[in-house]
């Protein structure tokens, strides 16, 4: 009974030894303290501080013992010192029959004098112990006694700080790794359910061009864009662009919400104004939606007779629209019947821009107009404009004409953006092989953020796109 009982206690002891993590471990200045203290106390040559293995005594600590890491545990002076609480004192080696033996005292070191006090810890396990040796035979008072028994318990306070500290690390490694398994998954999530809100490609429509960019301003957001082109039939296309109050799920299921109600409505009425009042209807009865409301462009594509297409574009409190006009095309930007101008434009995608010309912006000014999903008595302004061969549309959310593009925290503004539309394009050049450079900033500034789909009306062409490198 008493051997199982030795055997637990031990068996619980290496366990607390291996909890404090201590073995193996390089020098410690607090420890080397420690052991240097016990040798000038005692005024003895040699001092440690040991932790008792399973098989081995292995010194945390040493002074006057260069070169000495480890010894044996059977027959050891630690391993017996270990037994009991109380502190163990050898007065003369040689005539102690456990000390006899030992290594240290048959050996070239010749120990004659051993004492040393357990290290014991907070829940009563004795890790080890501090000793100090001599190499002549000698005796110690009790006020010896005590301070090796003080020595034992500041190791055993380190061992307690140093092992709060590699739990509070062990902790912050384990909740660190966890952020960033948890950042990934809601990136995850956060890219699925914007993907879901999106459009996975636009369609073809004969003879026009089109072409989006969206990137949100957090990967692990969901951003309140949204933007989709769809086919009415009948030669007839219909697309929105909007952007709804505030971001994240909340946004997303008004989102949704908004992406449904305007593809059912466009189906069966052909005003964008009326397909609005109708989102902003459907909005104002959502018992989830929270009071968001949203900025939203509405309209539809249809063939022109002489060419190009004829837009019927409606809006509610959305950034204004800009049409981009090659340089042949002189008729006005739209006009309130709904006949837009006219003109010829060059061939290709970007009609004229081939052959050294560029388009000119124009905002598309539509009188009224207010958010929808605020106000019941929301009104909602239309007109119709007429995208000739080369023209083209620019849809924009509020990112782009906000952003900072000096540093200065001045936003781009509406005026700005038109300046930069505006701008003699750089030379262009056909792709060829090679390493692919920055693209300059008066053509794609690198804050080019918005969400924008972007139409360009033109007959096929037969020549080769030049491309930016």
């Amino acid at each position: 009974m008493a051997r199982r009982e030795a055997a637990r206690v031990e068996a619980a002891r290496v366990e607390a030894v291996r909890r404090y993590d201590i073995l193996d471990t390089p020098p410690d200045g607090a420890f080397d303290r420690v052991a240097a203290m016990a040798a000038r106390w005692f005024d003895t040559p040699m001092a440690t501080v040991a932790i008792v293995d399973t098989d081995r005594i292995w010194f945390k600590a040493v002074h006057g013992l260069a070169g000495v890491a480890q010894i044996g545990r059977d027959p050891g002076l630690c391993a017996s010192a270990i037994l009991n609480d109380e502190p163990l004192v050898v007065p003369d080696a040689l005539t102690d029959p456990l000390a006899r033996a030992n290594p240290l005292v048959t050996g070239d070191m010749k120990i004659r004098f051993y004492a040393a006090a357990p290290i014991i810890t907070a829940d009563g396990h004795r890790l080890g112990t501090v000793n100090v040796l001599d190499t002549r035979p000698r005796t110690i008072t009790a006020a010896d006694t005590a301070m090796l028994r003080d020595l034992a318990a500041m190791v055993a306070d380190q061992l307690e700080l140093r092992l709060s500290a590699l739990s509070r690390l062990r902790t912050e490694r384990r909740l660190r790794a966890q952020a960033e398994r948890d950042k990934a998954d809601l990136e995850e999530f956060a890219g699925t359910l914007q993907r879901t809100l999106l459009p996975p490609a636009l369609p073809r429509i004969p003879g026009m061009g089109l072409a989006s960019h969206y990137r949100t301003a957090s990967t692990r957001e969901v951003g309140g864009d949204f933007y989709d082109v769809f086919a009415l039939g009948a030669d007839r296309w219909a697309f929105f662009l909007g952007d709804v109050c505030g971001k994240g799920a909340a946004a997303a299921a008004v989102t949704s919400l908004i992406r449904y109600t305007l593809r059912a409505a466009a189906l069966h009425d052909p005003d964008p104004a009326a397909v609005l009042a109708e989102l902003n209807t459907a909005l104002l009865l959502d018992p989830a939606h929270g009071g968001r409301f949203c900025t939203a462009v509405f309209g539809t594509i249809t063939p022109a007779p002489t060419g190009g297409f004829t837009v019927h574009l409606g809006t509610g409190g959305h950034p204004t629209v800009m049409v981009l006009r090659a340089p042949a095309h002189s008729g006005p930007v739209h006009d309130g019947a709904g006949t837009g101008g006219t003109g010829n434009g060059g061939t290709g995608n970007g009609g004229a821009a081939d052959n050294g010309e560029r388009l000119r912006a124009e905002p598309a000014r539509i009188t009224g107009g207010m958010l929808v999903g605020a106000l019941e008595e929301a009104t909602f302004a239309d007109t119709r404009l007429v995208l000739d061969p080369g023209d083209g549309l620019l849809l924009y959310t509020d990112g782009l004409i906000e952003a900072d593009t000096d540093g200065t925290g001045a936003m781009l503004g509406e005026a700005g953006l038109v300046e930069l539309l505006n701008r003699p394009p750089l030379p262009r050049r056909p792709c060829a092989p090679g390493p692919r450079t920055p693209r300059s900033p008066t053509r794609r500034p690198n804050w080019w953020t918005a969400s924008p789909p972007y139409w360009t009306a033109s007959p096929p062409t037969t020549t080769t796109s030049p491309c930016w490198r």
